[in-house]
């Protein structure tokens, strides 16, 4: 993922879907040890529920 989309992304999990930063830190930790998409490891921790997976990947498809 690209750096400033990364960031972008981010900041959209914080303001739209209030994910507090621990969450998010949790899941860039993860990310960086697996190949797996930062969204992909929110929803697998529990992070996210499956409607707000599909916001941030309808999120991804407009940048």
């Amino acid at each position: 993922m690209e750096k400033t989309t990364r960031r972008d992304l981010i900041q959209f999990l914080k303001d739209e879907l209030a994910l507090p930063a621990s969450a998010i830190d949790l899941a860039l930790r993860q990310a960086e040890q697996n190949t797996t998409v930062l969204p992909m490891i929110l929803w697998q921790y529990g992070l996210v529920t499956l409607n707000q997976l599909d916001q941030i990947f309808d999120w991804l498809e407009t940048v």
